[in-house]
């Protein structure tokens, strides 16, 4: 059964969260692969990677756990970037990012209740990456849904901790593990 280990106990939610982040990157490289040379992000690219981000707990303990080495002692880097960007805009916890890092570029697809109790859609991109077919015109697949993953990721962090609890990424540096 998922989120449980062969003894029948509940999973470690960072272990699952492993697993998420797995399928995550699976699932955005189908979406990636959609649109070749559309997405113009790279190694380098980090105009999306804002230095007021915040994740939940559980994702910073994976980060605590995974990279360790960036959490304790290092120091963050300049203020007006994510602290985990090295000087070349390249990040330094690439394998434990959140989840959030894990999609950007991709053009989004999300479903919002409207105050007249209609659901609208509703689709964006990456200035960056704009150049190309409409987003009103590409197959919903061709598009990154917003909602599934992240509430899984909520359930997640309702296991770990306080299901609300959110922690600047700035806020890892120089903590004691």
């Amino acid at each position: 059964m998922a989120g449980q280990d062969s003894g029948g106990l509940a999973e470690d939610p960072v272990a699952e969260l492993r697993r998420l982040h797995r399928a995550v990157d699976i699932m955005a490289k189908a979406v990636a692969d959609q649109h070749g040379d559309r997405l113009r992000c790279h190694r380098g690219c980090a105009g999306c990677c804002a230095d007021r981000l915040t994740v939940f707990e559980v994702e910073a303990e994976r980060i605590r756990q995974d990279a360790p080495i960036w959490t304790q002692g290092q120091e963050a880097g300049p203020v007006g970037a994510c602290a985990f960007l090295d000087v070349d805009g390249g990040c330094r916890i690439y394998a434990a990012r959140p989840y959030v890092c894990r999609t950007q570029g991709l053009p989004l697809r999300w479903i919002e209740l409207e105050a007249a109790g209609t659901l609208s859609e509703f689709r964006d991109i990456c200035p960056l990456n704009a150049e190309g077919p409409g987003l009103d015109t590409l197959q919903e697949e061709a598009c990154w849904a917003l909602g599934p993953v992240e509430q899984r990721l909520a359930a997640l962090q309702g296991r770990f901790g306080e299901p609300t609890a959110r922690v600047p990424l700035r806020g890892l540096f120089g903590e004691e593990s």
